[in-house]
């Protein structure tokens, strides 16, 4: 195997709500596969990881199996660094404001990490970290 790029695919009951979330919190848009009826799409940080919300009715078929509930169970969780102890406080206001909910309040975790958990309106978890 050989491959030349990984992405991630999640789950999404609605994608105008996920697209909002996402463009208040500054992800940049997937170009043409920014939105369609079926998927929302973003790049994130300086080598563009691309993160696909698909339509639920949309993924489960094409996965071939059921999809954990991220509100009540854990799937994979992406770290987003962050700069500095103050970004990512920063980050946490801006998470709650674009209607996201705090898992964790910013904390230290451990010597030399600060970060704090998050989940979007899915219920899909991120932590964001300055270490």
């Amino acid at each position: 195997m050989n491959p030349k790029r990984i992405w991630a695919n999640f789950a999404v009951s609605d994608l105008g709500r996920t697209t909002r979330f996402y463009n208040a919190l500054g992800f940049k848009p997937n170009g043409k596969h920014s939105v369609t009826n079926e998927l929302t799409s973003f790049l994130v940080g300086d080598d563009n990881f691309a993160i696909n919300f698909f339509l639920k009715d949309i993924l489960q078929p094409a996965m071939k199996g059921e999809l954990t509930d991220p509100k009540v169970s854990n799937e994979i969780i992406f770290t987003l660094s962050a700069e500095s102890k103050s970004e990512v406080d920063n980050c946490a206001k801006e998470v709650e404001k674009a209607g996201g909910k705090l898992i964790s309040e910013p904390e230290e975790f451990g010597e030399g990490y600060y970060g704090f958990v998050f989940a979007d309106p899915d219920g899909h978890k991120f932590n964001v970290f300055y270490m």
